[in-house]
């Protein structure tokens, strides 16, 4: 049986090997940080031999950073406004907030892993947390620091610096997740729809900003 499951395996087309190496590794990268996951490791909760890894990456570090690059075509990591793009343009912004929030919810609750690998990933100093920082929260804040700055122009938003703004609301709705992925699993504390929750964070900054 243990040879026909690696003959089988073996012969997954590249693509297919790649992504299913990027989910496992992620798993295990998440639960044990990347200093304490090996690639025999991620090898044998894939069925192969450390030689198929190392047939499609180079190293550790690539396997590792290929994962932000395949998120960020699962999840839209490289543009996270184009779901909103009608709301931003309409200048909804009550939909602009809700529907960032939102989205970042659910990404979070259907990929904790991943949220738990940035966690890692920081508190290890690893390169693919100055990586996702450059390419993905400062865009964030660059982004929406432009509308939040463009929305006080047009007299409709107070004077507040537009990245304080930024990081209060990342703040809600990232602490949120955190709460319900690491520390209160069962939602004892606060059980709550992502719906509602973005809806209450959207209010909650809109009535502290809006003039």
């Amino acid at each position: 049986m243990d040879k026909f499951f690696e003959t089988t395996t073996t012969r997954m087309p590249g693509d297919e090997r790649r992504e299913q190496l990027c989910q496992i590794a992620m798993r295990l990268f998440s639960e044990r940080g990347f200093r304490g996951t090996t690639t025999k490791e991620i090898a044998n909760a894939a069925g192969i031999s450390e030689a198929v890894i190392f047939k499609h990456f180079a190293n550790k570090d690539e396997l590792y950073a290929s994962i932000l690059d395949h998120k960020a075509c699962d999840h839209g990591l490289d543009n996270p406004f184009a779901e909103i793009a009608d709301k931003i343009e309409r200048k909804d912004d009550f939909g602009v907030f809700f529907g960032m929030a939102l989205n970042a919810l659910n990404h979070h609750k259907e990929d904790a892993d991943f949220l738990r690998l940035m966690l890692h990933s920081a508190l290890e100093g690893h390169e693919l947390a100055r990586v996702f920082f450059e390419t993905f929260i400062t865009h964030i804040y660059d982004f929406l620091g432009g509308y939040i700055r463009q929305r006080q122009e047009d007299g409709v938003f107070r004077e507040i610096e537009p990245r304080v703004v930024v990081r209060a609301f990342i703040g809600m709705f990232v602490h949120h997740s955190l709460n319900n992925i690491l520390w209160d699993k069962e939602q004892k504390l606060l059980r709550i729809s992502n719906e509602d929750a973005a809806r209450e964070f959207a209010t909650i900054l809109l009535q502290g900003i809006k003039k």
